[in-house]
Formats: C-alpha cells, structure tokens, sequence
C-alpha cells in the first residue's frame, strides 16, 4: 500500500482536491478551538464531564470536543445530520415527501427543506444550551457565564447557528471540490480527535505501572481484531442475482444482462445505536436538568454500567436495526421497479413473491448486522471495566472511522484506476458502505 500512495500526488486532480479537503478540515479544527464570548470554558468542561452518561457527553464525542470547549462550532454539523434523518423519516409517512425522494428535482428541494430545518434546530439547540448554562451553579473553575441576560443569550444563539451553517456550508465544498463525503468526514474527524490524548495517557500509565505489557498486548490485539470485524461487517453482502429479459427495439437488441440486488449485512449503519443511546441515556438527562428524587433513583438503576442498562441497550439497537432499515430499504417498491423492467430472480415469480422473498432475505440478514451493533455498542463498556482500557474504544465513533475511511479510499482508488494506475491494495479491491 505505502508503495502506491505516491501515485496519488501524480494525479494533479486528485492531489488538488486532497489539499482542497485537507485545508477545510483545518478550518475546522481551528474553529473548534474559537471560544464563545461570555462562556468559561474550563468551568464548561467540567460541567460536561459530570455529564458523561447524558446527551451532552455523547454530543461532544460527535463534535470532537468542541461543546466541552465552548466554541463557535459546540454543535457541530449534528443538527443537519438530524434535520437529514428527520425528512428521511418523514418519506416513508407523507406521501408528498415520497414522492419528491424519487426524482433529481424532487431530492434537491428535499436538501432545501433539510437546510431550512437544520438552521431552526440549531437555534433551538443554541436557546436550550445558553438558558441552562445561565441556570448552572458555579464550579471549581469559577461560574460558567460571566455574566448572563439578554445579550449573551442573543450572542450565544448567533454564533452557535453560524456556526452550525458555516459547518456545513463546509461539508458540501468537500462533497463538491474534495474528496469523500463532506459531511461524513468532518464527523470522521470529530471522532478521531481524542487519538492523540489516549495515545499519551496510555503510554503515561504503562510509565507509572498501571499497565501491564501483557494486558498492552492483549489491548492492542483486541483493536486489530475489532476493526477487522467491522471492516468485514460493513463490506458483508449478500448478493441476490437478477436477470433482465432480453428485448427488441427497432433494429437493435437491449436487455438480457445478468446483475444482483446487494443486501448489505448493516444497512442501518450507526443510526440504531445513536437512536439506542439517545433513547436509554434520556432519564439521565432530565435527571441532570430535574432535581427529583425517584427520578434520580431511576436514572441510577439503569445507568452505564448495570446489567439493566446493558439489556435495555441491546434491546432498543436491535429494535431500531430492523426498523430503521425497514424505512431506508422499501422490497415492494424495488420489486414493482424490477417487475416494470422485465427483471426477475431466477426460481421466483416476479411482483408479491419477490417483495416476500426480497424482504425474507433482508431480515435474515439484518440479524447478525443488528447483533455485531450491539456487541459494538456495549464493548467500550467491557473493555474499560473489564480490562481497565483508559480510552473509549468501540461505539459508534469506531463504526464512523472505518465506514468514512473505506467511502474515502474507495474513491482516492477510483481515481488512480480511472487513470491507469495501480489501487492502493494489490490484489484487492476496496469497496465503501454503497
């Protein structure tokens, strides 16, 4: 692989649009670290580190920190990707929606509406988080809001927002100009950003004796065979073969191609467990805003940690796994496309029996994709009690790494392709989430 990347900077398209990606991803960075006026950082960031187990700590995971620093980008590019999985809900209810999903026109308008609903929930978001940070006692690091009222809350609303829209302003001139999905990386990015410290505080333990070089290497073998299996996941298909009849227009011959309908073993992707966790970790959140004894009885009885908490988590991932799948992948809708075409499967008759079929094989699929997220989901949680791990490791942080990286050389590789030079891997080659 090292000996191929060199071929990439020999392509001048594709060496502008990696530079073009890997500038914006700097603006990023650096606006994570612009603070907010009137908000203490330091005093955030132990707020929130209070608040680890609560929507908060998972919000700051998907921003790369940037709410417990109190920047101008604290809410990241989250409230598009919520407004995106909204309106894509919202399809499979309204007909009106359906219909313009199906279209180029129809999707573009859909991106205007997703646009319009990101700047609302970010104001929403923005309101929310400045009236709780002003209620908010102060901490050992001083008070959170030097001084609060009507103009901070102003103030903290139109940067948050501008924020949020300059964020994604800048995913959509990576989708265009650079390489990879902008949206998706800029999470990637977000998720990797704690790397560097639990590199460091690894290493500072394995000084200090708390580390043992076996349990090192029993570690660093976990993390090689975890990534393993979610590339492996991720990839995994099951190919079902279609034939298209051969047909006669004028003088010509089309038709009687052989292809396959790919069903992937994780079509949800990370959304069952962001769904899971939002879901399991809401009493904990109002809990934190509440100060209602059996309130707090029962944040506590099915916190992170307890066998309760565990089973409910399993439980709601496998739940949204197939319900969320069942909203992204429609068997009828792809069974009357085929049946308009003249496509079948071999052995079934086309129209009810093929959307039965169809949908059969999906769930029996999504099965072993829905338990391999569960089992991501709850491994942070064995490997930090269990092993004492001092990092976060697993999640849906790990799944967005490898599912961006594999998007991203896919098309770094279909590049040097396209241009006659030899793929990244040897004898291999590498395939994205679609």
């Amino acid at each position: 692989m090292l000996q191929n990347v060199p071929n990439i900077f020999k392509i001048p398209d594709l060496r502008k649009k990696i530079l073009f990606t890997l500038g914006l991803v700097a603006v990023y960075r650096l606006g994570t670290h612009v603070p907010i006026p009137g908000i203490n950082g330091p005093a955030l960031g132990l707020l929130l580190g209070q608040m680890r187990g609560t929507v908060f700590g998972l919000y700051d995971i998907f921003v790369g920190g940037a709410l417990s620093r109190a920047s101008i980008f604290a809410l990241g590019i989250m409230p598009y990707i919520s407004a995106s999985i909204i309106f894509q809900l919202l399809g499979s209810v309204f007909p009106y929606l359906e219909k313009l999903q199906r279209d180029e026109d129809g999707r573009k308008k859909i991106n205007q509406y997703t646009r319009y609903a990101t700047v609302a929930l970010a104001v929403i978001q923005a309101s929310s988080i400045a009236l709780y940070l002003e209620a908010q006692p102060a901490t050992a690091a001083g008070p959170i809001v030097a001084g609060g009222g009507f103009f901070f809350r102003l103030l903290t609303i139109l940067t948050m927002t501008a924020g949020t829209i300059f964020v994604m302003w800048l995913g959509e001139q990576i989708t265009d100009k650079g390489i990879g999905n902008g949206i998706s990386f800029i999470i990637f990015v977000g998720c990797i950003d704690n790397i560097p410290s639990d590199f460091g505080r690894t290493i500072q333990m394995m000084r200090a004796g708390e580390i043992s070089w076996f349990a090192l290497f029993l570690i660093i073998a976990i993390i090689f065979g975890v990534y393993a299996g979610v590339v492996l996941i991720t990839q995994g298909m099951r190919k079902i073969p279609v034939q298209y009849p051969k047909r006669v227009v004028g003088r010509k011959m089309y038709g009687g191609q052989a292809t396959y309908i790919p069903l992937r073993i994780n079509t949800a992707g990370v959304i069952p467990i962001i769904f899971a966790q939002s879901l399991i970790v809401f009493p904990s959140t109002i809990a934190a805003f509440i100060k209602i004894p059996w309130l707090q009885q029962i944040a506590h009885i099915i916190g992170p940690g307890g066998w309760l908490y565990d089973i409910l988590y399993a439980v709601a991932i496998i739940f949204f796994t197939y319900f969320y799948t069942s909203v992204v992948f429609n068997p009828r809708d792809l069974a009357d496309n085929m049946q308009r075409y003249g496509g079948f499967i071999p052995g079934i008759r086309p129209g009810p029996n093929t959307a039965s079929f169809i949908d059969r094989s999906l769930s029996l699929i999504t099965l072993p994709g829905a338990l391999f997220l569960t089992f991501m989901a709850l491994l942070p949680t064995f490997l930090m009690h269990s092993l004492r791990v001092p990092f976060y490791f697993g999640g849906t942080t790990l799944l967005i790494i490898v599912g961006v990286a594999l998007d991203t050389i896919q098309q770094i590789e279909s590049h040097l392709v396209m241009r006659h030079y030899e793929g990244l891997l040897k004898g291999s080659k590498v395939k994205g989430r679609r």
